[in-house]
């Protein structure tokens, strides 16, 4: 059996699933030391100065641009003043900042992701390499340029299909499942990339990317939904960041071995 076709049996990576849990366990205990304790601070900074930032250049515009549209809305602008007429209260009053907020929460989040995803992961990665996969070696090439491509064009479109869909908002179930499904996408896309692409070869991406991919969307989803209580916000971007990190070196580290048993163990073709 050639090298190829050994390595391509590989990813029936078996407990992929029991991985996800085991890296969840080890990201806690990754991220109750001392050096990812003081990671925890970077993300938060720069989020929350890109979010003063982004409010002080761009509340005023959007507010006044808002108010234009809603404005030049025929059927709305003849709701608004026959509540006022009847001396209740101006929708845009109250919809024009909540719209605004809408629109600068997932530039000042996509801001950070990016920033995040550049940033922290290979501060994660060097750690656990350290600490939990000193033999998982780095077998990547133009890690960096990989990840940063990859970090732009999935924050651009996440901005871009956050805003596209900012006005199906107004019915309620879109407004919960719309951000869980824009922050899914951004989340497993950018840190699935991020925390294997310095280590695992092209080969070995493909393999674990395929033979693990509902793994990956699967810890998306859990900080999607995790990341609807603001509290969250202050820990998730480490704390994912360690997630995938383990799940990642830890199955590539699996995938390797059992390259390395089938290759001395080789299958012997009996058939003449």
């Amino acid at each position: 059996m050639s090298d190829s076709s050994s390595f391509s049996t590989a990813p029936a990576i078996s407990g992929g699933w029991f991985s996800v849990s085991t890296a969840f366990k080890r990201a806690l205990v990754s991220q109750l030391q001392p050096r990812m304790l003081l990671a925890l601070v970077m993300p938060f900074a720069i989020m929350l100065l890109g979010l003063v930032l982004l409010t002080w250049l761009l509340w005023t515009p959007i507010q006044g641009w808002l108010t234009q549209v809603l404005s030049d809305w025929n059927a709305f602008e003849s709701v608004d003043q026959w509540l006022i007429g009847l001396g209740l209260f101006s929708i845009k009053l109250y919809l024009v900042p909540l719209l605004a907020i809408g629109i600068l929460l997932p530039l000042a989040g996509a801001v950070g992701l990016v920033i995040a995803a550049v940033l922290v992961m290979p501060l994660v990665l060097g750690h656990l390499q350290q600490k939990d996969y000193p033999d998982v070696l780095k077998h990547g090439h133009n890690a960096t340029v990989y990840s940063v491509w990859n970090s732009v064009w999935v924050g651009v479109l996440f901005v871009v299909g956050w805003l596209v869909t900012l006005p199906l908002w107004i019915f309620p179930p879109f407004a919960l499942i719309l951000p869980v499904l824009w922050w899914v996408f951004a989340l497993t896309r950018i840190l699935k990339v991020d925390s294997l692409v310095e280590h695992a070869d092209v080969r070995e991406r493909r393999l674990l990317w395929s033979g693990l991919n509902r793994q990956y969307w699967l810890i998306g989803l859990i900080f999607a939904l995790l990341n609807l209580l603001p509290p969250a916000w202050l820990v998730l971007p480490v704390f994912s960041a360690l997630v995938f990190a383990h799940f990642s070196l830890e199955n590539l580290r699996r995938l390797r071995r059992q390259a390395v048993s089938t290759a001395s163990h080789p299958v012997i073709d009996h058939e003449q």
